[in-house]
């Protein structure tokens, strides 16, 4: 199997990731006209400039497209009551050059917002900041000044970001050199950076964050520049649109929207462990065959996410039956007691009753313990969470979110409240007091890290 059909295999699987390599323009290129924001909307269609990426556009496991980009755009779109249409281009340069022939009203692809391109262009509001970093392989070299970059192996994006950062590195260092390409992506050049068949490259910082996490080896030992915005860009003609696209976007980053897609894109990647993602790489080879079918079972009888349950399931012990800690907790779900004489679990130490007891106990936090105003994915965060602290605590983190006018049934502002459940200002005045409440914030973000590995790992070995 070629790297190619594997990289857009696990690419169809991210939620996260990164963000696409942003590119420069030419100086004062010569751009259609474009279509008006009048004459968009008799059309009753918006025309989007897009590439095939986990940050941007792609295509999900049930078939359907998804991505970060193609949610914000269609907020967008049923704000001014229009259809979508996405045209998918090969690379940044194609993208450019479609708003300058006016092929799209605007392009959404996580286009750096540099002073040079803002001169030839339109852009709306900064959504995102990135940083540029340098990346190579952590047995191999680990620059950390631009000196140290002069006579390394380097391939960039072609007409992108990078290449214009190293460009102006090298009018002070004139021996640095490196490669352009316009026929790979990002994920592809950090693939060869991993095959050693590169010293190092450069990529946004999510795009490090997300890709560390499935090419462990994977370093980032210097940045290439301060954070830069990532904005929509349109043609320099587009006044109104470049208008109607920042008067939307007020309410959207008010709302909170913006804050629950980041969150649900990117809100599980924490510091990387590479010892820990190393070892679990392992251990989906050498383990999960074992408990498989089980995971699959349970998953099916109580409408979970085998995966899901798979993840949750290393969380709490990396995948060993005989799992036992110093709390008393046991098993590859680690249950209590209680909980397992609750769902009827005989032995703990029995993986498939272990399994299936965790199982159900999930469901019934799913099903019995959460208002039916909580929607997914918040549901499942707020259950996983529950299921490590107990419902008790998770009620509490429920009242102080209220009184500090935070949802209480969205998980990125419980995640904020729940540490306060051990500091006593909070906790004296609750009703089941002190709890540890940073462990199932942890608990959660590992999670949801390690499911993206597992459905990483399986693609690849399809």
């Amino acid at each position: 199997m070629t790297f190619w059909l594997r990289h857009c295999r696990w690419l169809v699987l991210l939620m996260g990731s990164g963000l696409l390599a942003a590119c420069s323009s030419p100086d004062n290129p010569k751009q259609e006209a474009g279509r008006s924001l009048q004459e968009i909307r008799d059309a009753g269609k918006l025309v989007v400039l897009t590439r095939n990426a986990p940050t941007t556009y792609y295509i999900g496991r049930d078939g359907e497209p998804t991505g970060p980009e193609l949610e914000m755009v269609n907020a967008f779109a049923d704000h001014l009551g229009l259809e979508v249409e996405f045209l998918v281009k090969d690379s940044i340069q194609e993208i450019i050059s479609g708003i300058e022939q006016a092929e799209g009203d605007l392009a959404a692809a996580g286009l750096t917002m540099t002073p040079v391109r803002q001169e030839a262009f339109h852009f709306g509001p900064s959504y995102q900041d990135v940083t540029q970093q340098v990346v190579c392989r952590r047995d191999n070299v680990q620059p950390e000044s631009v000196t140290e970059l002069v006579g390394l192996e380097i391939k960039v994006i072609a007409a992108s970001s990078y290449a214009a950062q190293l460009a102006r590195l090298r009018q002070e260092h004139p021996e640095l050199s490196w490669e352009e390409t316009d026929s790979l992506s990002t994920e592809q050049l950090l693939y060869s950076v991993w095959q050693r068949e590169l010293d190092c490259t450069v990529a946004d910082s999510n795009i490090v964050d997300i890709n560390r996490r499935y090419f462990p080896e994977l370093i980032a030992p210097m940045n290439l520049s301060r954070a830069e915005p990532l904005a929509w860009m349109m043609s320099s003609q587009q006044d109104e649109l470049q208008s109607a696209v920042s008067d939307w976007f007020d309410e959207y980053q008010g709302s909170g929207r913006l804050s629950a897609l980041q969150d649900k894109y990117y809100g599980f990647f924490t510091e990387f462990d590479y010892v820990d993602i190393r070892k679990l790489i392992r251990r989906i080879d050498q383990r999960l065959p074992n408990y498989n079918d089980y995971f699959k079972t349970a998953g099916a009888k109580y409408q979970l996410s085998p995966l899901l349950l798979a993840a949750q399931a290393y969380q709490e012990s990396h995948w060993r039956a005989d799992a036992v800690s110093p709390t008393g907790v046991r098993g590859i779900m680690m249950l209590t007691q209680n909980t397992a004489r609750a769902m009827g679990v005989s032995n703990r130490l029995d993986p498939r009753q272990s399994i299936f007891g965790g199982a159900k106990y999930l469901a019934q936090l799913k099903r019995d313990r959460f208002d039916e105003a909580v929607t997914e994915p918040d549901l499942t965060w707020l259950a996983l969470a529950s299921y490590n602290i107990g419902r008790a605590h998770m009620h509490d983190a429920q009242v102080l979110a209220r009184r500090q006018g935070l949802d209480p049934h969205r998980w990125r502002d419980i995640k904020q409240v729940l540490p306060l459940l051990s500091d006593k200002r909070y906790y004296k005045d609750l009703k089941y007091g002190y709890a540890r409440g940073m462990e199932p914030v942890r608990y959660v973000q590992r999670i949801r890290e390690y499911l993206h590995v597992i459905q990483n790992e399986l693609a690849q070995a399809q």
